[in-house]
């Protein structure tokens, strides 16, 4: 019995180990559920400033479960840990280095839309919690996402460092948190982890490119994570996450062309292949990955370029950009043949339309690479599409006293497509949303508002349609400004200034920098009726891909301000050293001095001589020397000093104890 027991029991053992495995990689489904499932993509895309655009992405997602954030094989369990903790219903956390440029790299483009972030550290949260909880959630979440990511995000929990918008985020709805730290570094401490919520990390798939000297030494570095938690619509159910982390980098290409000195090849474009780039190439797509696509973004006004380039020398109507063999064009040439060709549905605002090529990378695999490159064979020049308004902002005035801020508002020249035939029209209008938030010691003046069309001053009843403005309270919490302006379509430039003054600060509140100025964050400009989306004509297979659904929401137009930089009175910090180190000096002097000229010994010290005198004589020396002097008839005197020298040096030490008593007590006559 016992032998029919053993095997029996290794039976059981082995199946339970099975349906725990074909559970947890969610081959069996409770309940009809939705497995997790991860997805990872690449979009290249070449800018106009001979530079190349690199946009990473990845997307993890875990269904709703009752296994309390315990249970994961794809999605990282820390994200799933903090969502269940604190609450959060939809958070975004940003580091950047380097500031998007609107007018080379366009800002019309869902990229540019939600991508594009300002300068360090950006974060804003969205809890789903009783109004009193919040601000306590808030800092607790920095704490851990401090921890996690190897950042200073921390100081955020101060009141004095983040807000509360109220309408200016589509989810705000009085539940959101809203904070930066423009001069927080963003280095590999940060990107490291990152990538370990990754399921493959960087040692398969398309994040084997993320080499570190290679991003780091672009023109722009931004990592973003953005998570939102749906509705489970049961009880004792926890919701489902939506984890979806970017990268986006601004690359120089090294171009085999820079050596020509011909004038008619200056304008071509810089030729690249991800080898040359990064220095890798991708072996392979991750296992875990439900799908692993490469993408090449020709955007609207390129095609149109090499359209009108193609007819001016083959004298042909035909579109080469979807032919046959559209990697062998005689605009350029792509080392690898695309798997599918989508071409943009026709908007409104453009009469062009861009092209996307897919690379599937599951077919490659470590003996045969895949090695992206793209060569140009004539000059092509082009501009970006740019959003209605291109938005600026700077300080006016002089001195540590008062000054002004000024936020401009400039017409870009391809803003006449976007207006429609209805521009010139006087009811046709035009809606930017402007959010600032100040710090404290930057005490602003709301009445001083003033707005200026086309160089002319209006009322700020005519151009502001909504304001909401939360005064900033000392050492406690910022100033917040939220505008609504209606500006006819018609306009060409606007500017709104607000002026403000320069607070104190305590001696303790002061950087470790502080000479170099103070930090006011950037200010966020949208244009709510324009929407930055690309819907490509496809069969079902562009709804499995994230970034392409991505890009077919409806995204308002976004884009960020400068940083600017605040001079403040600071106080000279080396006073309080130089002070310290003349008093400690005159002291040391003062104290040393009288010690050594009341506890020193002038009888040992000569004693001391003597007998050091007699041993290096020796006994030889010492009786010749004797001997000497009763030859002589003199007495043999040793080696120690006359009288009058001791009298002497009694009179120096009692002349330097006399001197430096003067010297304490005029110094301290002179500063009472």
């Amino acid at each position: 019995m016992a032998l029919l027991r053993r095997p029996l029991l290794l039976l059981l053992i082995v199946t339970h180990q099975f349906l725990q495995f074909r559970i947890a990689f969610g081959s069996v489904n409770d309940k009809g559920q939705k497995q997790e499932e991860f997805y990872e993509e690449l979009l290249l895309k070449p800018l106009p400033d001979r530079k190349l655009l690199t946009h990473f992405h990845f997307q993890s997602s875990a269904p709703p479960s009752t296994s309390n954030g315990r249970h994961h094989h794809l999605f990282p369990k820390a994200v799933s840990q903090l969502v269940l903790k604190f609450q959060v219903k939809e958070m975004e956390l940003s580091f950047t280095q380097g500031r998007w440029n609107y007018e080379s790299w366009g800002g019309f483009d869902p990229i540019p839309s939600s991508n594009a972030k300002p300068p360090g550290v950006e974060l804003w949260a969205v809890f789903d919690s009783p109004q009193h909880l919040i601000d306590a959630l808030w800092k607790n979440l920095t704490h851990t996402l401090s921890g996690l990511f190897c950042a200073s995000i921390n100081f955020l929990e101060s009141s004095t460092t983040y807000s509360a918008p109220e309408w200016s985020f589509p989810s705000a709805s009085g539940k959101l948190r809203y904070g930066t730290l423009p001069r927080e570094a963003v280095c590999t401490e940060n990107l490291t982890p990152w990538l370990k919520l990754l399921p493959c990390r960087d040692k398969a798939g398309i994040s084997m490119l993320l080499d570190r000297p290679s991003i780091y030494r672009g023109f722009y570095h931004s990592q973003r994570l953005h998570l939102t938690s749906t509705g489970s619509g049961c009880e004792g159910m926890n919701p489902g996450i939506i984890l979806e982390q970017t990268l986006t980098v601004v690359l120089q290409p090294d171009s085999h062309r820079a050596s020509l000195a011909h004038a008619s090849e200056k304008h071509i474009q810089p030729s690249w292949s991800l080898s040359s780039i990064f220095g890798k190439q991708i072996s392979g797509r991750c296992v875990l990955a439900e799908t692993s696509n490469v993408y090449f973004l020709l955007d609207r006004s390129l095609v149109a370029e090499l359209e009108h380039i193609h007819k001016e020398n083959e004298k042909s109507e035909e579109n080469v950009l979807i032919s046959e063999k559209l990697w062998t064009n005689p605009s350029f040439e792509l080392s690898a043949k695309p798997d599918r060709i989508f071409i943009e549905e026709s908007s409104l605002l453009s009469k062009n339309a861009s092209v996307l090529y897919k690379f599937e990378i599951e077919k490659y695999s470590e003996s045969e690479p895949f090695d992206l490159g793209l060569f140009w064979k004539t000059p092509v020049v082009w501009l970006c599409q740019q959003a209605p308004l291109h938005a600026s902002r700077f300080l006016m005035g002089s001195g540590n006293e008062r000054g002004a801020i000024a936020i401009s508002l400039k017409s870009t020249q391809l803003s006449d497509g976007f207006m429609g035939s209805n521009s010139n029209d006087e009811r046709c209008e035009l809606r930017v949303d402007v959010f600032q938030v100040v710090p404290w010691y930057v005490k602003v003046y709301f009445h001083s508002l003033q707005v200026f069309v086309d160089q002319q001053p209006k009322a700020v009843s005519d151009i502001i349609e909504k304001i909401h403005v939360s005064p900033s309270k000392d050492k406690v919490s910022p100033g917040v400004m939220e505008l609504v302006l209606t500006l006819p379509c018609s306009v060409s430039s606007a500017v709104l200034t607000i002026e403000f003054d320069k607070g104190f600060l305590h001696i303790d509140e002061y950087p470790p920098d502080a000479n170099q100025g103070f930090d006011i964050p950037s200010a966020i400009v949208s244009f709510p009726n324009f929407h930055a989306r690309m819907v490509f004509l496809g069969n079902d297979s562009l709804n499995k891909s994230p970034l392409l659904s991505k890009f077919q929401e409806r995204s308002p137009v976004m884009s960020y301000t400068e940083v600017l930089l605040v001079p403040l009175t600071t106080p000279d910090f080396s006073m309080p050293y130089n002070v310290i180190t003349i008093t400690c000096t005159v002291f040391a002097l003062y104290f040393g001095s009288l010690l050594n000229a009341l506890r020193r010994r002038v009888a040992e010290e000569e004693r001391f001589l003597k007998d050091k005198a007699a041993k290096k004589m020796g006994r030889i020396p010492l009786l010749l020397s004797k001997l000497s002097a009763k030859l002589r008839g003199r007495h043999l005197e040793g080696p120690q000093a006359p009288p009058a020298s001791s009298s002497f040096i009694n009179s120096k030490s009692a002349l330097k104890v006399i001197l430096i008593a003067g010297l304490a007590a005029c110094w301290q006559y002179y500063f009472s």
